[in-house]
Order: structure tokens, then sequence, then C-alpha cells
């Protein structure tokens, strides 16, 4: 489930008969059902473990002693099993060295304060849905003396000429690989080749937020390394792909991992023990990596599912996108209001144990909304006639709400 799913949700229930509750109370109830309807699902898509319980994320680390020599001492400020996958990162990402973060917010800053130290330029350009920009609350600029420029605010990757042609000097660019809040877009790989020999030639270094990168390599057809090595630093997260307790990496030149770990200390990053963490990293790595293709691959054999199975239970418009995924995550947009949808969404996985949609819905503009599908280990037992099956039954609970919320609010004009 992404970050959206633990974001509040729709506006009103116009379901309810509580008329008295608040419509902030409405939206925490009906998230605790619908966190309730995915733990009690028979059929999902995708589970993730943060939504599990603690005694289902410490069974995260059984058999690491397979990963790992459970022997061996424990760390003590980032040596020992920290080193070890500090190491392992690097060689998978092929650079020369890494460094484990306890937050993916405070690699990148800290990435970025040490290219502006390098190329004298504090001006960081990067897409206006990027990460930092999005859901950081300005902390390239509040913490860091970072100074982030919008190259586009297109739903896609900047191009090499918005690059080569922006207005302003910069001396980083970052690029969101895929991009999230545009529906995890990636480029072609001659288009990303091509926008960082653009940076390349105004003098910039280039900075990929690879949290999801991991995802990548069936779209672009290439491995990590090869990916990776289109830019001077990487960063990678341990739990949004990998299913880790947390943490992330940087990974980059010798020089530039030293000074980065200096102020990851200065950040506060520097914490006394982190094995559980790095342990469940170095078992995502293990067990989750290798699978990632897969995912990616029934992704899209559930994209082209969705799409006949709305179009064969009557709803007039629907869009997956992307409209092949690039990764094992895709937006689907209706044409309804985000209430509607989730209060569908979640009668749907009450009543059927099967949760089509786990994640909130959001608005996308008047009378539509979106949501995140994910597909992982649990949708690769859904075949394309259970997919359109599950769509049938959600569609026969969208139209009853639709019908109450068109009912209130015929109502509600009449009383006016």
């Amino acid at each position: 489930m992404s970050d959206a799913a633990q974001q509040v949700e729709g506006h009103s229930d116009p379901t309810s008969d509580e008329d008295q509750i608040s419509d902030q109370e409405r939206r925490k109830r009906r998230r605790k059902r619908r966190i309730g309807a995915y733990r009690s699902a028979e059929r999902v898509l995708a589970r993730p473990g943060f939504l599990g319980t603690l005694r289902e994320r410490l069974a995260l680390l059984d058999r690491v002693q397979d990963v790992y020599d459970l022997d061996e001492p424990a760390d003590i400020y980032g040596n020992g099993v920290v080193e070890a996958l500090e190491e392992k990162v690097a060689g998978l990402l092929g650079k020369e060295a890494a460094a484990f973060f306890p937050t993916g917010t405070m690699a990148q800053q800290v990435a970025l304060r040490c290219w502006a130290g390098r190329t004298g330029s504090p001006t960081v350009a990067l897409h206006a849905l990027a990460h930092p920009e999005v859901h950081e609350r300005n902390a390239f600029s509040q913490v860091s003396g970072l100074r982030p420029v919008r190259v586009t605010s297109g739903p896609q990757l900047p191009t090499a000429d918005e690059v080569r042609d922006f207005e302003e000097p910069f001396g980083a660019l970052m690029l969101e690989l895929p991009l999230r809040d545009a529906g995890f877009v990636l480029p072609s790989w001659e288009d990303l080749t091509e926008v960082v020999a653009a940076a390349r030639e105004r003098d910039a270094v280039v900075h990929f937020d690879g949290a999801r990168l991991w995802e990548s390599t069936v779209h672009f057809g290439r491995p990590l390394d090869e990916i990776a090595d289109l830019a001077d630093s990487v960063y990678v997260s341990f739990y949004k792909s990998l299913d880790g307790f947390g943490g992330a990496a940087l990974a980059g030149p010798k020089s530039l991992i030293e000074e980065a770990k200096t102020w990851r200390h200065r950040y506060g990053g520097q914490i006394f023990q982190q094995f559980p963490t790095v342990l469940s990293a170095l078992a995502g790595l293990e067990r989750e990596l290798p699978r990632l293709p897969e995912y990616v691959a029934h992704a899209r054999v559930v994209a082209d599912a969705l799409r006949e199975g709305f179009a064969a239970a009557g709803v007039p418009w629907v869009r997956v996108h992307p409209e092949v995924p690039h990764t094992n995550e895709f937006q689907v947009w209706l044409p309804y209001d985000p209430d509607v949808l989730a209060e569908a969404a979640v009668r749907h996985g009450e009543e059927t144990g099967t949760l089509l949609f786990a994640d909130a819905w959001d608005p996308k503009g008047p009378g539509l909304a979106f949501t995140e599908v994910s597909v992982r280990a649990a949708g690769l037992e859904w075949t394309a006639e259970d997919v359109k099956s599950a769509v049938a039954g959600f569609v026969s609970r969208l139209e009853e709400e639709a019908g109450k919320a068109e009912a209130v609010g015929a109502a509600g004009a009449v009383s006016r």
C-alpha cells in the first residue's frame, strides 16, 4: 500500500446516517474500515508488510542467518552489518561506495548538499511533482540551504530540451525514477540518456531519486548498474519495494560518500544500532529484488484486465495510467466522486473478502478521482478472469453508492 493509503480520504460520506459526526471523523472511520478490510481480505493484489502486526513484521527476520552471519558482533554507529549492506548496495548499483541512512529524505538532502559544495551552486533542478517538492515540507530550502527550481510540471520526466533550455543555471539535476506522483512513469532509455547528456552540457551533476529504482529494469531493459551508471549519485529505498522495516542508501563516488557520512552524523542519522532494519533490507534484497520483474510483468496483465472488466461492466470511462504500466504500480482513474469510490471499494472488500482497490481514492478533478494499484506476490495468484470478476463486484457496489449520493444530493437541493 502506498504513501497515499495513509492520507485522509474524500470529503464526506453520503451513505452515512450519522449526520452529526464531522467529515474528519467519517474519513477516520472509513480508513479504519479499509485497513480492516485489507487485513481480513482473502485476496488482494499486494500485501506489503508495513500494515502487518508486530508479530508479522518480526517474522521478516526469520531465516536472516541465510543472508548474514548472526554470530557476528552487533553494529555500533554504522559498522559491521551496516557496512555489509553498504558494500552490497554499492555493488548492485555499480558505484564506488554507499552509505546507509535512516530515511530517504535525509539521504537526498545530504547528497545534494555535498554536490552543492562541489559545484558551487545550491540550485537543484527537479520536477514539480518530485518527492521533495510534494512530500517533504520544503526540506531542501528550510533545512539544507538548497534552492529547488522546477524544470517542468508536465505528466512526465523532463525532456532534454527542457533541461537544455531552462532559463536558470543549476548545479544538480535530480530525476525521480519512476516519477510516482505522475503515475509511476519512466522515460524511455533513449530519452533518459539524452536528458543526462543535456545536464552534462550545462556542467551539472545528475542525481537519481531511485526510491523505486529497483523495479525499473524491465521498462529500461537494462540491469541496475547500467541504469545507475548514468547518474553521479543514486538514492534507493529499502521499504517501498523490498518490504524492509525502513532505511535508505546513497551510492556514488567514494569521496562523496565519505563526506555524506559526515553530514549523516550532523543530521542525526548516526544511529547507535540499526541491525534489525539493516537485516530486513538484506532480506529484501535477497528475497524481493529477484521477484520484481515478475511483479512488473503481471501488473501489465492486471492493467489490461481492469480495462476490459470496466468496459464489460458498462462504466462509461476509465483510464489505466500508464496504459502499459512502467513498473508494478500504476494509477486507475474513474469519473466518480472520491467518497463514492472509497465506500464502494471498502464495501466490496468487507462483503466479498476480495479487496480490488486497497489504496485511498483522491480527487483528480470535478467528478474524477484516482487510486494507486500495486501488484506484488499476492497478486500473482490473480488471473485476468479473477480481475474482471472482481471489477464486476466492485462496479455493482459503485452503482449503489453513486445512486445513494445522487439521492442525497437531490434531497439537499429540494431542501434549499
